[in-house]
């Protein structure tokens, strides 16, 4: 079989779009000097180490000298930051009123989603925000996937935050791959980009397309025809592997709290999340796309649905005595069965690199 499944659990796969991008550059307006000034929860910490970049002039303003890229930054809500490029900020998904405001004292102008989350428009336009929907997954960004990264980062106005979920893997990747390909920044640094966010080396599609990405001509990039959607349209495989992933987070959250509700997330109902999490795994298996995949992919779904049903029989009969014992060992036992069997399944599946998966 060509194409590898979409797989489950913590991690969305998403069926790559043939999508295009209206032509319209548009230059920075501000400066990584003139971003750190502003007022915002960010702190900027250098790591041992750093590459340093030349200075470059972004829209008529000098680059501050000496500045060490990449570089992580300290953020209140905005998950895993790392500076590439002083228009370029790689991180996990802005949640909430917060973090939107902390993109917009950063001075940010655009966001670039590659989640296959629906990005939250309303709150983007609200900061006076643009989105830009170019999902990719975790086997390796192509090469048409990679030009419009790039077409994005070269022309819409900056700063530019491109971000994943958690903004460890697909979002650092894309934004090397992205700065790279218009020529922001040396192919050598991608591999530091990545290590520096702590992509996981098992991705190796990711650190197959970060590290062989080479600039291209601003001819070919001009000629690039293609559409940069607010909001990607997805398969309904994908969509259900978004929801899957959102609820697994809040299944892993309500764990680390003792299966009760966070008190940090006093809205997640340890019975209800626990259900939805059974009932996506039931759902995936009644489709017509899961059918069509590998016997093993199907072994490893209604493993984790079998999983998922324990862990609902242990999580209700604790809860039945009102969760004055102690958390029976079948709690954690079945929700590790989970685990490591997304972990399995993503190893077979869905981290082979597109490379192997065209061979």
């Amino acid at each position: 079989m060509n194409t590898m499944p979409f797989t489950v659990c913590g991690f969305v796969i998403v069926s790559l779009l043939s999508t295009g991008c209206a032509d319209g550059r548009k230059s920075s307006s501000e400066s990584a000097a003139d971003v750190s000034s502003k007022k915002s929860e960010i702190e900027i910490v250098c790591e041992e180490g750093p590459l340093e970049q030349s200075a470059e002039t972004v829209a008529g303003t000098p680059k501050a000298e000496n500045l060490a890229l990449p570089r992580r930054l300290t953020s209140a809500h905005l998950p895993n930051a790392i500076q590439i490029h002083e228009k370029v900020i790689s991180g996990g998904q802005p949640a909430g009123e917060e973090a939107f405001q902390e993109l917009q004292d950063l001075g940010i102008k655009t966001i670039i989603s590659v989640d296959g989350a629906k990005p939250d428009l309303e709150l983007a336009k609200r900061h006076g925000l643009k989105y830009v929907h170019l999902p990719h997954s975790y086997d390796g960004i192509p090469e048409q996937r990679g030009k419009e990264l790039a077409k994005a980062v070269r022309d819409f106005e900056g700063p530019i935050y491109i971000h994943c979920h958690h903004g460890k893997h697909r979002s650092p990747a894309a934004a090397a791959v992205a700065c790279v390909t218009a020529g922001l920044i040396d192919p050598s640094v991608s591999s530091v980009i990545l290590k520096l966010a702590g992509t996981n080396p098992n991705y190796r599609g990711l650190y197959e397309s970060a590290e062989s990405a080479q600039k291209v001509d601003d001819a070919v990039l001009d000629a690039l025809k293609c559409d940069f959607p607010e909001s990607a349209e997805l398969t309904p495989m994908a969509e259900s592997m978004v929801h899957l992933e959102q609820t697994f987070d809040s299944v892993k959250t309500i764990a680390a709290a003792g299966w009760k509700s966070p008190l940090t997330r006093p809205d997640l109902n340890p019975a209800q999340e626990v259900l939805l999490l059974k009932d996506h795994f039931s759902e995936l298996l009644r489709t017509e796309s899961v059918a069509k995949e590998p016997a093993g992919f199907r072994n490893m779904l209604r493993e984790s649905e079998s999983a998922a049903v324990d862990l609902e029989a242990a999580l209700m009969s604790w809860s039945e005595s009102g969760a004055a014992l102690p958390v029976p060992d079948t709690l954690p036992a079945s929700f590790e069965r989970v685990v490591k069997n997304c972990v399995a399944c993503h190893t077979e599946f869905r981290d082979v690199p597109l490379s192997e998966k065209q061979r």
